[in-house]
């Protein structure tokens, strides 16, 4: 079971809970598409009991801070890609739809997983297209997280 968010926004509380239920549900990996914003937010993240990967966004201006602060749990750059059970992963936090879409259209990928708008959405399709909405709940008022079964690519939509 992969955790996926985005768009965390230094909100202490929602980061906590997010984390609180990965680990309930014994995730293997927490994917986060962008948007920590603070150095500070590490700590939280170090609860985690499992890998954890994340990708810059738009509003993380103090890269060198996230890089530092997040060394110990995974390095940080503006797309990754990785395999999970045999799926081909891509993430980027999709301030530019022209990147988006040329990473679903290039059909390299199995899914691919974005952030940035704060809303949720999930497209199947022979690349599936992932975004958890927004883990702050400061624009959309509903904090959301995905639970992704990378075998059979079932998924769940949680509020936190």
């Amino acid at each position: 079971m992969i955790g996926i968010m985005s768009d965390s926004h230094d909100n202490l509380s929602a980061i906590k809970e997010a984390v609180n239920l990965f680990n309930d549900y014994r995730v293997e990996l927490v994917i986060h598409a962008g948007d920590l914003i603070s150095p500070f937010t590490a700590k939280e993240f170090e609860n985690l009991k499992c890998e954890f990967k994340a990708v810059f966004g738009n509003n993380d201006g103090e890269r060198d801070g996230l890089r530092h602060f997040f060394k110990d749990l995974c390095p940080i750059d503006s797309l990754i890609e990785f395999e999970v059970q045999k799926r081909k992963i891509v993430v980027n936090h999709g301030t530019n739809e022209t990147i988006i879409d040329a990473l679903v259209k290039s059909e390299k990928y199995d899914i691919v997983i974005r952030g940035h708008t704060h809303k949720l959405g999930i497209i199947k399709g022979k690349t599936m297209v992932i975004n958890p909405g927004e883990t702050c709940g400061y624009l959309s008022g509903e904090k959301t997280v995905v639970l992704l079964n990378p075998v059979n690519l079932s998924y769940e939509i949680v509020t936190l």
